[in-house]
Parts: C-alpha cells; sequence; structure tokens
C-alpha cells in the first residue's frame, strides 16, 4: 500500500489526469482521516466546493484539500509525538500501568477518527488544522465539561456507533465523538443521563437500545455497556466512566 506522502505526491502530479488525482485524495484518507472517512471526504469538498461524487474535480480544488489534510496531519504528528515522549517519561518513572488515554491513543494512533464523526455529513465547519489543535490542547490540559473542538455543554451518550468503541459521548452540536479522558466527570455523567441535550430528550442515549444488548457479548465491557431498568437508566454505566479518571 502506497504510504500517505507518496498518496499526497501523486493528488500534486499534474502530469496525472483528474480522476487519477482524486482516487490518491480519497486513498490519502486511509492514513489519515480525523473525522473518519467517510466525514474527512465529505469535509474537504464542502470547504474545497467539490462534488462527493464529482470524479474530475478541478486540480485547484484538489491542492487546496491536500494542503488542508497536510496541515491537520502536521499538527497531529507533532502531538502524537509528544504524547510519545511523555509515556517514556513515566515509564522510566515506573508508571506502566496503561491509562484511559492510552487506550484511547491504541485505538487513533496515525489520526485516524480522532474526532470520529458518526454522521458524514455532521461534522466541524473550521479547518481540519484547527480543529485538531483545539482537541490536542484539552487532551493536554486534562478533562473539561464541553465538547473540546466546539465548546458546547450539549453532549450525549450514544450507542451502536460505526466506530469501536461502539458506544462514547457524542456532542449534538459539531457531531464528534468526544474523546472520554477530555470530559469531567460530570460532563460524562450528565451525558449518561441525557442532561447534556437541551430538550431533555437525547437521541440514542445510552439504554435506549439496550434490549439487545445481551446479544453484544464482546462489548458488555465497555465503558457505557450496563443493564438498564424500566425507566431505560444505566446502573453501571456511570461507575464505568468514572473509573477513566482512576
Amino acid at each position: 500500500m502506497a504510504g500517505f506522502r507518496s498518496l499526497a505526491r501523486r493528488v500534486r502530479d499534474p502530469r496525472l489526469v483528474a480522476a487519477e488525482r482524486r482516487t490518491s485524495l480519497r486513498r490519502c484518507l486511509e492514513h489519515f482521516a480525523p473525522y473518519g472517512h467517510r466525514a474527512t471526504w465529505h469535509h474537504l469538498c464542502v470547504r474545497h466546493g467539490m462534488s462527493p461524487h464529482d470524479r474530475h474535480p478541478r486540480p485547484d480544488q484538489l491542492l487546496a484539500a491536500i494542503e488542508e489534510l497536510e496541515e491537520a496531519r502536521r499538527v497531529w504528528q507533532v502531538y502524537e509525538a509528544r504524547f510519545a515522549d511523555r509515556r517514556k517519561r513515566e515509564k522510566r518513572d515506573g508508571v506502566r500501568k496503561p491509562t484511559p488515554m492510552d487506550d484511547w491513543h491504541r485505538r487513533t494512533w496515525g489520526g485516524f477518527g480522532v474526532a470520529w464523526c458518526e454522521d458524514p455529513a455532521r461534522h466541524p465547519d473550521d479547518r481540519l488544522a484547527d480543529v485538531l489543535r483545539r482537541l490536542t490542547t484539552a487532551l493536554d490540559s486534562g478533562p473539561g465539561d464541553g465538547c473540546p473542538v466546539c465548546a458546547s455543554p450539549r453532549v450525549v451518550w450514544h450507542d451502536d456507533l460505526g466506530h469501536e468503541p461502539a458506544s462514547g459521548p457524542v456532542c449534538a452540536t459539531c457531531g464528534i465523538l468526544v474523546p472520554p479522558p477530555a470530559l469531567s466527570q460530570r460532563a460524562l455523567a450528565r451525558a449518561l443521563t441525557g442532561g447534556g441535550e437541551p430538550d431533555g430528550v437525547p437521541g440514542q442515549r445510552a439504554g435506549e437500545r439496550r434490549a439487545g444488548a445481551s446479544g453484544r457479548g464482546g462489548r458488555a465491557g465497555d465503558a457505557g455497556r450496563a443493564l438498564v431498568d424500566s425507566a431505560g437508566r444505566t446502573h453501571h454505566a456511570e461507575q464505568a466512566l468514572r473509573n477513566q479518571h482512576a
């Protein structure tokens, strides 16, 4: 498989036809796609005036899109290097037990899905690099009470996401799956009970589709997975998430 930089060079290669350059841009998303492949592609198309289904976009549109993607990738690589250095120091100091942050990084290493958007058409509007700067600043700063990207307090727990983990806190404003280590215990508890939704009627929150959860044994231990009483409230999810900060 060609690497990201090799594919980026093909996007810039004027000797290739537009369709080949477009294909190379899409293949770049196999290596780096902060919102997931489909949502990141939709974001780049909207930002740079391309139709998602246009096989022959203009060269200037393709160049602008790859430049935005490369800028965001540099931001993420700087953060990952900083995180790796910190973990090395912690291990030298005897801190070897993996933390929830370590587990999150294991799933997102390389930058794929670091701000996963379940709905491909619903994602932050800002440049990817700006979004990732806000996200990484929040991760470095410690847990907060709202979305680290848009600062909205409207964070609601969702189940059955097309992502690993398959459940988690989703920002109802900008659409990202918020990294649980970036949220305080209070924000996580509010998300689990639907308190992050202004109407008090959260969509797809923990418990709404719990009837079939027993058939997904492999995921039953995930944060937020638990039995539910008749009111649809979780018994153990809040404690499981609280343990993330232990």
